[in-house]
């Protein structure tokens, strides 16, 4: 068998519809898009959420909640069980690292809190922006050390115009 032998199984494909071509196809003139409305328009169609008239969905329902100013801060969580089975005795545990484990995306090296679920049998150097009472507990009991890293700073791009601004003027 040859590339040029293939066809494609029996019944599995179909002529494309042709559209508008004379009242004899029974798809001329209006080419099935009946007559005129939002449907009969090039690029017609009522937008995502219409409901025709009637009170959509989304402002049916009440508001809820709120988005802080500035965002919500994003925190890469690791358990100490995990740190257990991927780093051996001695090890330094930091941000890298557990990039490097999988433990964490790239993106989540900015804040990351250690949690106390697991048992740590071995001692680790854990440096991470936040660890829990309970993960600070297990790991000094174990003989291993926490180093508290400061968080890292924003980057140039975010926060409004006028923080912006006022960076801006505090360098100057």
């Amino acid at each position: 068998m040859r590339l040029e032998d293939l066809r494609p199984a029996p019944g599995s494909t179909r002529k494309n519809k042709r559209v508008g071509r004379g009242p004899g196809s029974g798809h001329g003139k209006t080419s099935g898009r009946g007559n005129k409305g939002l449907q009969a328009r090039s690029g017609g169609g009522a937008r995502p959420g219409f409901e025709g008239g009637q009170m959509p969905l989304y402002r049916r329902l009440p508001k809820r909640g709120f988005t802080p100013y500035g965002g919500k801060e994003k925190v890469a969580i690791v358990n100490l069980g995990d740190l257990a089975k991927r780093f051996g005795a001695g090890s330094v545990v930091d941000p890298e690292g557990l990039v490097h484990e999988g433990l964490i995306k790239k993106s989540g090296r900015g804040a990351v809190k250690v949690l106390g679920d697991g048992d740590l049998g071995h001692a680790l150097t854990v440096r991470a922006h936040r660890v829990s009472e309970s993960a600070r507990r297990k790991v000094e009991a174990a003989g291993g050390r926490i180093e508290v890293l400061a968080a890292r700073p924003e980057s140039s791009g975010s926060g409004s115009a006028r923080t912006r601004k006022a960076k801006k003027a505090s360098r100057s």
